[in-house]
């Protein structure tokens, strides 16, 4: 039986920047008091990769709000 490899949010991100297109990028969080309290981020506002959180444009968000990251429409990350 094969073990599977679990990557930090921090880790796909990194890896998506450097070596793919982080503007296809896709990343919903926890957001209180938006629409079923999940907003969506679009990679292209991401603007500096942290160790526990992102920066983007207007925010920071901490990763334990990220449930799902979509590269080209494709689920790379979900809890």
């Amino acid at each position: 039986m094969q073990k599977k490899i679990k990557y930090s949010i921090k880790e796909i991100l990194n890896e998506i920047k450097w070596t793919k297109d982080i503007n296809k990028v896709q990343l919903w969080y926890i957001h209180r008091g938006a629409i079923n309290d999940t907003r969506i981020l679009s990679g292209k506002d991401i603007v500096r990769i942290e160790k526990s959180s992102l920066d983007t444009i207007t925010a920071t968000i901490p990763y334990h709000r990220v449930f799902k990251i979509v590269y080209a429409g494709k689920i790379v990350f979900e809890r």
